[in-house]
């Protein structure tokens, strides 16, 4: 059995309209689920809060109840839609004529989902991050509290269908009279319109808010990945849940590091000394700087494998990092740098047959 409406606003039965009204916003502010969250009863809660208001709310509405402790979606008031001839009848058999006294009032509905493009770094997705976004979504209006009326508005059957959430054309032709039936454009198929519409939401009941969100990144996030926020969607209508708010991943460009998959990939200079002779130098990680050792006789592009310093996926196994050695030859030798590979090349018994010097190489030479 559904509850006492009058109950649920805790209000006496003869209330007038003003303090039925006052009630509802004291209730609506105080089980709205935006304010109670964590309380998994605030939706269902609100939702009876606001069928109890449409009712008591409409003196219609509130008639019937109180005489029959029941009410209609529309109340039971009966409608002339002046229906022609028995050829119509027949007509709408066919083509799916309704013939009914009052719309149906639609149920709670569910918000929208939304998606939020979020760009992050490499290093973000490798140990995972904390980002704040501000999204703009559709919220219960705060000015009437989702019922989508001003101060002493309401809802009221609609002019346009009288209620029936429908409107019906007519048309005679050779074959008889054609009967076009299609939903009221005033009410959207609902039957009933708001009075005196909220000058905020102009009487949608919901309003456009921008909020703050926390994003908490996962360590091992893949390019294009989606993250749920469970209920950060727009509020639903009639009192309907919220929607859910999906967060597309893109990771930018490294100017460092390529990755593929959970390997990372990079290019290092080394020079031509550092290449024959060996040595060990600092390669940049994730992680931060790391000791390297280079080979004797390392070629350019050769590959070093670093373990376990590549990126994480979501389970925590990390892949490798690849350094590609690129050794560097200088453009431009200085007089004793040239004297010393001559040396090296007769060393090596190798015959260098230096090119023609420009006037100007000697004369930089004589200078020095």
């Amino acid at each position: 059995m559904a509850r006492d409406y009058y109950q649920v606003l805790n209000v006496p039965r003869n209330a007038s309209a003003e303090e039925i009204k006052q009630a509802y916003r004291r209730l609506a502010r105080e089980y709205h689920p935006d304010v109670r969250r964590e309380d998994p009863q605030a939706e269902e809660r609100f939702k009876e809060i606001n069928e109890a208001f449409q009712v008591l709310s409409d003196p219609e509405r509130r008639a019937q109840y109180d005489r029959f402790g029941t009410v209609t979606a529309a109340g039971t008031r009966d409608f002339d839609f002046g229906f022609g001839s028995p050829f119509e009848d027949l007509f709408d058999a066919f083509f799916g004529g309704v013939r009914t006294g009052a719309a149906r009032e639609p149920g709670p509905e569910r918000g929208s989902d939304l998606r939020y493009d979020l760009e992050i770094s490499l290093e973000e997705a490798a140990h995972g991050a904390e980002r704040h976004i501000d999204v703009a979504r559709l919220e219960t209006c705060p000015h009437c509290f989702g019922t989508g009326a001003e101060a002493g508005g309401g809802v009221e059957v609609c002019p346009t269908c009288r209620g029936s959430g429908q409107t019906r054309t007519w048309q005679r032709t050779l074959l008889g009279h054609f009967t076009h039936v299609s939903t009221c454009r005033q009410c959207g198929g609902r039957g009933r319109v708001v009075r005196n519409p909220c000058r905020r939401c102009r009487g949608t009941g919901r309003a456009e808010v921008e909020r703050t969100l926390t994003v908490r990144i996962p360590a091992g996030v893949e390019d294009g990945m989606r993250l749920r926020l469970a209920g950060e969607g727009e509020a639903g209508l009639r009192g309907g849940g919220r929607g859910d708010l999906y967060v597309v991943i893109h990771i930018a460009p490294h100017p460092l590091f390529e990755r593929r998959g959970q390997h990372l990939y990079a290019e290092i200079p080394i020079t031509m000394v550092q290449a024959a002779l060996g040595g060990t130098v600092e390669v940049p990680t994730l992680d931060g700087p790391e000791r390297v050792t280079i080979p004797q006789g390392t070629q350019p592009g050769d590959v070093a494998v670093l373990r376990g310093k590549g990126m994480p996926d979501l389970q925590g196994r990390r892949g490798d990092l690849y350094v590609r050695w690129k050794v560097e030859i200088p453009r431009q030798l200085s007089r004793e740098e040239r004297r010393a590979l001559l040396q090296f090349a007769r060393v090596r018994g190798e015959h260098i047959q230096p090119g023609r010097r420009r006037i100007v190489d000697k004369v930089k030479d004589l200078l020095q």
